[in-house]
């Protein structure tokens, strides 16, 4: 280190010009120290194809450590400095030091994005469902910033660390009031992820605050839900243990989405059918054999009346007699059996609910074979297009309120 050295320069002019040297030559060695280092990291990246050497060398980590250099070589050197105050060089090295910590701060952020980055593909291209950590680490962040800070402070003061950290005892209910949020997100985060209780993709629904649609992202403070219209719901994660949201993962594993809707029918259209009917009815495949079991059983069960009392035989109000509901809704449960896309090992119902003042309720309850939201729309489109088109092959109709064109169809003489 000689050529830091001006003999024939005064003190102080000697000084300034070594420094200045120094401090150029510092910063010259960051992109030089760069420049290695980006070289050296790809090459053993391509070497070593394990998931640590491909976090720790990560480019942006090589960036970080690149940029410690200057600072470093300032603690090194600056006893070097001829005719250098000593508490100028004193306040010189606390500053390097301070920086060197905020770099050694900054590459262990680094890693932590990278671990991040790393397990976010993993998801994408796992088929497995993973829990987040996205909020372990921003904690981690927080701790890390906050011990560092307090080591930056005690060098550039030139005190120990322990004696910024004993004080803080006195400042704990500050503290816990200005980091009440994140603590409060923490603990929410724990539970959310130890209960399992969300992923990202799942699909959840919090009519509260406008959420309805698929987690992107689960961070230490908000939980980010991409809407079906694309736009974009941040809900704060304490809120998730608040207040009740609905997971839809449960059916998205299960294989089998629920349909469940009801169709009208108009009362006055349920009646018997006589013989002739169950005749023609008989010609629809998936009802065949049961008109013929239940056609065998109502006749047996009329001769046995008529066996026992001729009088009430007499009467049709005491005869056993199909009807046209009964039949459909018959006709419904054999069309769900039959159907490719229902699934076969989940509960399938076909019941009739409540009648009120807009006609009998007949509800179908069924599960489709695929969770596909289109494909499942598309099937349950199908099936009560159908259901709809065939209602009158049976003699029933659906209720529908009258509308305006209805009261313009009535001819007014006829009702004179």
């Amino acid at each position: 280190m000689d050529f830091l050295y001006f003999d024939d320069f005064p003190n102080w002019l000697e000084a300034s010009l070594s420094l200045s040297i120094l401090l150029i030559l510092a910063f010259l060695s960051q992109p030089i120290l760069l420049w290695v280092i980006t070289k050296s990291f790809n090459r053993w990246r391509l070497l070593i194809k394990t998931n640590v050497v491909q976090i720790l060398l990560n480019p942006e980590v090589g960036k970080r450590v690149s940029q410690m250099s200057p600072s470093i070589l300032v603690q090194i050197t600056i006893s070097l400095i001829p005719h250098l105050n000593t508490s100028v060089a004193t306040v010189i090295k606390n500053v390097a030091v301070a920086v060197t910590i905020l770099h050694t701060i900054r590459i262990i952020t680094a890693i932590l994005d990278a671990v991040q980055i790393y397990y976010s593909n993993s998801v994408l291209n796992s088929t497995e469902s993973t829990r987040p950590i996205k909020s372990y680490l921003q904690l981690g962040k927080i701790l890390i910033i906050g011990l560092g800070s307090i080591i930056i402070i005690a060098a550039l003061i030139d005190r120990s660390p322990a004696i910024l950290l004993s004080g803080l005892g006195a400042m704990s209910a500050v503290l816990l009031i200005v980091f009440k949020d994140t603590l409060v997100s923490f603990t929410a985060g724990i539970q959310l992820t130890t209960n399992d209780m969300l992923r990202v993709g799942d699909w959840i629904e919090m009519p509260e605050l406008g959420a309805d649609g698929d987690v992107v992202d689960i961070a230490l403070h908000t939980v980010k839900v991409q809407n079906f219209d694309k736009t974009i719901t941040s809900i704060p994660t304490w809120r998730l243990m608040s207040y009740s949201f609905k997971n839809w993962r449960g059916m998205s594993e299960s294989g089998g989405r629920r349909i469940k809707r009801t169709i009208l029918i108009d009362a006055t259209s349920v009646k018997f059918i006589e013989k002739h009917d169950v005749d023609d009815l008989k010609n629809i495949s998936l009802i065949n054999s049961y008109l013929n079991e239940k056609s065998t059983m109502i006749e047996d069960s009329n001769k046995q009346l008529a066996e026992k009392s001729q009088d009430f035989f007499s009467k049709p109000v005491n005869h056993r007699r199909l009807t046209n509901l009964g039949t459909f809704r018959a006709y419904v449960n054999f069309y769900l059996l039959n159907h490719k896309k229902i699934h076969t090992d989940m509960t399938r119902l076909v019941r009739m609910l409540k009648p009120d003042s807009e006609g009998i309720p007949l509800e179908i309850y069924c599960f489709t074979s695929t969770t596909d939201w289109i494909e499942y729309e598309n099937i349950q489109s199908d099936v009560f297009e159908h259901l709809l088109a065939i209602l009158p092959e049976f003699g029933l109709r659906t209720f529908q309120k009258p509308s305006g064109h209805d009261f313009a169809s009535v001819n007014v003489d006829n009702l004179r």
